[in-house]
C-alpha cells in the first residue's frame, strides 16, 4: 500500500464513527473513491456490507445508526408505529430482539445487510393524505437521547401507524396494552392527523380505544372536526387470528 493510501485510510478510521455503516458518499467526502473503497475492502481495512455500503471490520453495528443511513437513501423513512412509541417510553413487554418497524414514502425492500442483523419490516402505505408539506415534517421528531438525525414518528402519528397494522402485522392484545400506556397526547396534532388519515379502521379503532381509556376527550375532538369515519354502518373485519373486529362510527 502506498503511503498516501495508508494515510487516507487512517483519516477514514479517525473521522467516521464506529458501529456505523457508511456509503460511498461519506467515503467520497474524505477523498475515497469507489475503486479505492473496493481496494480497502479487499485488503481488510473495510468490510463491504452491500453494494456501496461499508463498515469497519469486526464492528457490531448499532441499529439506529443503520436506520440513519437508510434514511439518507429512502424518502420519508422513519422509525414508526410500535418502535417509535417504545423509543419514546411507551412500551409493553418488549423483547431484546423486537422487530424494528420502519415506514417510508416509497416502495422499498430493506437490504439484506440490514435485515440479516436486525429483525425489521418496512411499510410503504399511504396512511395520510397530507394537506400540505409541513405536517409530515412536524410529526417526525428526534427524541432526547436518540442519535442525531434519527427521524421518529411523534406518539400521535406512531399510534395511528400501529393501529393501521392491527390484525395483520400487529396483534390486537399487544396493541391495546401499548395504547393503555399512552399519556399526554396533543389534541391539536391528533385532530390534524386523524382528519387526513386514509384508514377508516385506524380512525375508528383510535376513537374506540380512546373512549375506553380516556386518553383524549373523543366527543370534544368530534365537535372540533369532521373525522373520516366512513358510513353509518359498523366496520367489520375478520382479523388474521380469526377474531371478528367490529367498530362503531364514533368509537
Amino acid at each position: 500500500m502506498r503511503t498516501s493510501e495508508r494515510s487516507l485510510i487512517k483519516r477514514v478510521q479517525t473521522e467516521l464513527p464506529r458501529a456505523t455503516p457508511f456509503d460511498l458518499a461519506a467515503l467520497g467526502r474524505l477523498g475515497v473513491s469507489s475503486k479505492l473503497a473496493a481496494y480497502y475492502a479487499g485488503v481488510g481495512w473495510l468490510e463491504r456490507l452491500g453494494q456501496g455500503i461499508y463498515a469497519f471490520p469486526g464492528d457490531t453495528l448499532e441499529p439506529y445508526r443503520a436506520v440513519n443511513l437508510l434514511q439518507s437513501r429512502v424518502p420519508g423513512l422513519h422509525l414508526a408505529g410500535k418502535s417509535a412509541l417504545a423509543l419514546q417510553g411507551v412500551r409493553h413487554n418488549l423483547g431484546t430482539r423486537e422487530q424494528l418497524v420502519l415506514w417510508g414514502d416509497v416502495r422499498f425492500s430493506l437490504p439484506q445487510w440490514f435485515t440479516s442483523r436486525f429483525p425489521a419490516r418496512y411499510v410503504g402505505a399511504r396512511l395520510f393524505a397530507w394537506p400540505d408539506r409541513s405536517l409530515p415534517t412536524q410529526t417526525l421528531t428526534n427524541p432526547p437521547g436518540a442519535i442525531t438525525g434519527l427521524r421518529v414518528a411523534v406518539p400521535e402519528r406512531a399510534v395511528l401507524e400501529m393501529l393501521y397494522d392491527v390484525g395483520t402485522r400487529e396483534g390486537l392484545e399487544e396493541a391495546r396494552n401499548i395504547f393503555d400506556g399512552l399519556r399526554n397526547l396533543r389534541m391539536g396534532t391528533l385532530v390534524k392527523l386523524l382528519t387526513c388519515c386514509t384508514s377508516v379502521k385506524a380512525v375508528r379503532l383510535f376513537l374506540t380505544w380512546a373512549r375506553e381509556t380516556k386518553a383524549v376527550d373523543v366527543d370534544a375532538m368530534l365537535r372540533r372536526s369532521a373525522l373520516p369515519v366512513g358510513s353509518e354502518m359498523r366496520w367489520m373485519s375478520r382479523l388474521k387470528d380469526g377474531t371478528l373486529m367490529t367498530l362503531k362510527r364514533h368509537g
